[in-house]
């Protein structure tokens, strides 16, 4: 436990059912004549803007939206958002839906700012000036790129790289549950998952960890392992539904501080080659770097054990800690209707050490592993997922 540390937040946060009513608001105490909104074209057909853009125009702030975004966005969609921004003179940046649309928020309000080249930027702390104002509104109750200072680009056909700078904090969020009102049952299932490894990677972090993201770890994990299985079956129980969107930010806020590890470092490639969502990814992974890191890990698993099941712990010997979790992770993703194998999701077994030499170059991530990671044992991994 570190007894010196820092820890960075985003300073403005509104939480509660129609919440997006207060963007308008917001965005005049920010400044904001002319934001532009990025978004995807799912959200734009749900209608799920309609109450945004409304309290926008209202107060006579004259919005863009940019739909343009995609899962695992390339660059190329930056600069397409970057051209509309300035065609329109827009003075702030909304990032609006999941993780890829807040991800492009995050570096276009660089962007808009300055010179800086997007390839200077990739790495930790490379980001060099001030950006435009941001406000992020989450759509998914996972990714937590609400509350991170990191932000993921796809820089070629299966890589992606990520930006990691406290230039990237929002300066305000806006947490309203009945943006997830209409998931899909997987995405939620998906994202749900997702946030929950957020904060297990977060808690067991080898660099960084600290007293506030391990509070914060443990209080996402709660929310979340309570309300994940009534969202499902009750998709418009507004209480769950908020405790799930805020237990994704409370761990979207542990991670941007203790950040995560082998996890997302093996989910990546999976993300990158084929076209699989994040989440599910990384739930794909996840029981088997648990067991993985097993031996380093224990301790902390065995702290995390009762939140996530709610339970007493149910093994005399804290080396059983790993597996409990593993086994709880694989039931849960059964239960929600996910896969839980890469054969399942029509992966070649001849693909797996293309995949494991691709996530040894996610450098940032495995120096965060309990357990130090080769590209031997990212392999066994994978075997292991197959």
């Amino acid at each position: 436990m570190a007894s010196n540390f820092s820890f960075s937040r985003v300073p403005d946060v509104h939480v509660g059912l129609g919440s997006t009513g207060q963007l308008a608001g917001v965005a005049k105490a920010l400044r904001v004549q002319a934001p532009i909104i990025i978004t995807d074209e799912g959200i734009v057909d749900l209608g799920l803007l309609n109450t945004s853009v409304s309290s926008l125009t209202a107060t006579g702030v004259r919005p863009t939206v940019f739909s343009g975004v995609v899962a695992d966005p390339p660059e190329s969609i930056l600069f397409e958002a970057l051209s509309t921004a300035r065609k329109n003179g827009c003075d702030g940046v909304i990032g609006f839906g999941g993780g890829s649309s807040m991800d492009v928020a995050k570096v276009l309000s660089v962007l808009m700012v300055g010179d800086q080249k997007l390839g200077s930027m990739y790495g930790v702390d490379k980001v060099i000036g001030a950006r435009m104002p941001l406000i992020q509104i989450p759509t998914t109750a996972g990714t937590g790129s609400e509350a991170t200072m990191v932000s993921v680009i796809t820089t070629g056909k299966t890589t992606k790289a990520g930006i990691v700078s406290r230039t990237l904090l929002a300066d305000a969020v806006i947490l309203d549950a009945r943006l997830t009102f209409g998931l899909p049952p997987s995405i939620t299932a998906a994202t749900g998952i997702d946030a929950m490894v957020h904060a297990i990677e977060s808690f067991t972090s080898v660099r960084l960890k600290n007293p506030m993201s391990d509070f914060l770890a443990l209080k996402a994990l709660r929310l979340l392992s309570t309300n994940i299985r009534t969202v499902m079956h009750q998709s418009d129980n507004a209480e769950a539904r908020q405790a799930m969107l805020f237990g994704a930010m409370c761990a979207g806020e542990a991670f941007a501080n203790a950040p995560v590890a082998a996890v997302h470092a093996l989910a990546y490639p999976l993300g990158g080659n084929y076209h699989i969502p994040h989440g599910l990814t990384n739930s794909l992974v996840l029981p088997h770097v648990l067991r993985y890191n097993s031996p380093q890990a224990d301790e902390l698993y065995d702290q995390l054990v009762p939140v996530i099941l709610g339970a007493d712990r149910p093994y005399a010997d804290k080396k059983e800690s790993a597996l409990v979790l593993a086994e709880y992770f694989t039931k849960l993703a059964k239960e929600l209707g996910l896969p839980t194998t890469l054969q399942q999701m029509n992966i070649s077994k001849y693909d797996l050490p293309r995949l494991a030499k691709e996530a040894m170059t996610q450098t940032r991530l495995l120096i965060n592993n309990p357990r130090f990671v080769s590209e031997k044992d990212a392999l066994k991994i994978y075997q292991q997922a197959f």
